[in-house]
């Protein structure tokens, strides 16, 4: 039986990675170690929050004695990295808060491994969660490939930078069995609503504006969470270690454009009043890339990953899933984010 150490299960990607891992290896031995941020929520795991094979561990990576106790613990065989700080906005915020978490953290684990697993590396793992946003901003054309040369342009991209560095340092070092995936922006069920189409989503049910950042002509390349979780199911039982992978969707849309998406949906299936008078431009994000854009044919052609939800699709799906869950969407907007998006754009 595999154990699996998913950090930051209890977080948008890494609770849908939880239950997809619990549905079709329902053998494996599942941890999940999270703080429990405001990000954070133990609700989208009810489904499994029973199982015996399932356990949650309250803890912060940035904790060296909680990371090492898990271990001590544990007979753990892959670790699953999702832990972070995620926000760009927060990061520049409050930038060390991103250090701590997102590299310190980093390092906790891989010392823990590093320790543990003491040079007995067969059938190890430890799968390092990026983002494309280490490697900077693209022009009009092109793609991200595995061998750009990281050019981060915020604190959350720097200290994501950090930590793939440090993850590729200890397997050149001392050969801590690590693979990194790098992929493009997610989106789906259990998104806390500071990301783009959750915001978007809850605002306009609230006739609130809607924030777009400078014109809103910046370019994202989206990729529905559920692809997501099966590339890294790939990745993790099939992928070499000391490599990268890159996973985009190929749903390359900008930021107004998918706004204007939101709105049309929810204009025709919801309140005839939710029109585009709500889209209120702001003083553009600092450090604001242009564009992303993943080529992803390295994980395509070695695993024979492909995206299979095209935007369409996915945008209807999520939509859906908060106006299903609407109770959920109100219970994390309430408290602190309502502090934090007066700090953010109110006054813009």
């Amino acid at each position: 039986m595999k154990t699996v150490l998913v950090t930051g299960g209890a977080g948008f990607i890494g609770s849908n990675f939880l239950l997809y891992l619990a549905k079709k290896y329902p053998s494996y031995r599942l941890l999940n170690l999270d703080k429990l941020t405001y990000a954070g929520n133990l609700e989208n795991l009810k489904e499994i929050e029973e199982r015996k094979n399932y356990r949650f561990i309250r803890g912060d990576i940035a904790d060296s004695a909680v990371v090492g106790k898990v271990f001590a613990e544990e007979e753990i065989d892959w670790v699953v990295n999702f832990a972070a700080e995620s926000h760009v906005d927060r990061s520049i915020l409050m930038p060390a808060l991103f250090v701590r978490t997102n590299i310190m953290g980093t390092a906790n684990l891989l010392n823990a491994a590093l320790n543990r697993w003491e040079g007995a590396w067969e059938d190890k793992r430890f799968l390092q969660i990026s983002t494309d946003e280490v490697y900077g901003s693209l022009g009009e054309t092109g793609y991200f490939t595995e061998t750009t040369p990281l050019d981060p342009h915020t604190p959350y991209a720097a200290s994501k930078a950090g930590a793939d560095l440090l993850v590729k340092a200890y397997h050149d070092t001392y050969g801590l069995p690590v693979i990194i995936s790098r992929c493009t922006n997610n989106y789906g069920p259990y998104q806390f609503p500071e990301k783009l189409i959750p915001l978007v989503i809850n605002n306009a049910l609230h006739r609130k504006k809607l924030p777009v950042y400078g014109d809103g002509l910046q370019i994202r390349d989206w990729l529905y969470v559920e692809d997501h979780c099966k590339a890294l199911d790939l990745i993790l039982h099939r992928g070499k270690t000391g490599e990268v992978y890159n996973i985009g969707g190929h749903n390359e849309r900008t930021n107004l454009s998918v706004v204007r998406t939101v709105i049309s949906y929810l204009r025709e299936h919801v309140d005839p009043g939710i029109s585009e008078a709500l889209i209120a431009f702001v003083p553009d994000r600092k450090g604001h890339d242009f564009r992303y854009g993943i080529d992803p044919a390295k994980i395509c052609n070695e695993l024979g990953w492909r995206p299979e939800t095209p935007f369409a699709e996915g945008i209807v799906r999520t939509i859906r899933w908060y106006l299903e869950n609407r109770d959920w969407l109100e219970r994390v907007t309430a408290g602190e984010y309502q502090e934090y998006y007066r700090r953010v754009y109110e006054g813009r």
